[in-house]
């Protein structure tokens, strides 16, 4: 036997076919480039899973905002290093949430707002095929969370032909 877990890291909709919600899931995957719904259910289930332990942690505290951001520092921080949350919101902030919050912080997006691609598809091809570096290293997964802190250490891999300046693809983008 494996002793991997064995769930899906995501729950797909209750009613399958809903033609209003089919059509919102199909243009934020557009705006996105997201390559199927799965990756879209799966950030969805990150959000509800951070909303639920927002919901348990001011629960504990019987409502009271501070105690619950002492008793959640940690949950709160790393919201924050990720850009999810800014500096100066509280743990309160996190029911408020929208999915298109953690889609924005995804290196796919980032990428293609910094430039780097030309499209949203472009910048996931770029990074599934290695031309782009986070801080240095060869990141080959569009969907990584990217700290705020490493926004500004983006990338093209030095031995990537799209280093290089003058390449057809990253004139295009540049412009």
């Amino acid at each position: 036997m494996s002793t991997g877990k064995n769930t899906k890291g995501y729950e797909t909709p209750n009613h399958p076919y809903q033609g209003e919600r089919i059509a919102e899931e199909s243009d934020l995957l557009s705006r996105y480039g997201l390559k199927n719904k799965e990756e879209f259910w799966r950030a969805q289930s990150e959000l509800r899973n951070m909303r639920r332990e927002a919901r348990r942690l001011l629960g504990e505290a019987q409502g009271d905002v501070e105690a619950a951001q002492d008793a959640g520092a940690e949950f709160v921080t790393r919201l924050r290093r990720i850009g999810i949350l800014g500096d100066n919101d509280d743990i309160s902030a996190v029911l408020s949430l929208d999915v298109t919050d953690l889609l924005e912080r995804r290196l796919q997006t980032v990428v293609y707002r910094q430039g780097f691609a030309s499209s949203t598809q472009q910048a996931r091809q770029f990074i599934v095929h290695g031309h782009i570096t986070v801080d240095g290293a060869r990141v080959t997964r569009p969907s990584v969370k990217v700290d705020v802190d490493d926004e500004g250490a983006i990338a093209f891999d030095e031995t990537s032909p799209l280093a290089d300046d003058l390449h057809p693809e990253r004139a295009e983008s540049q412009e």
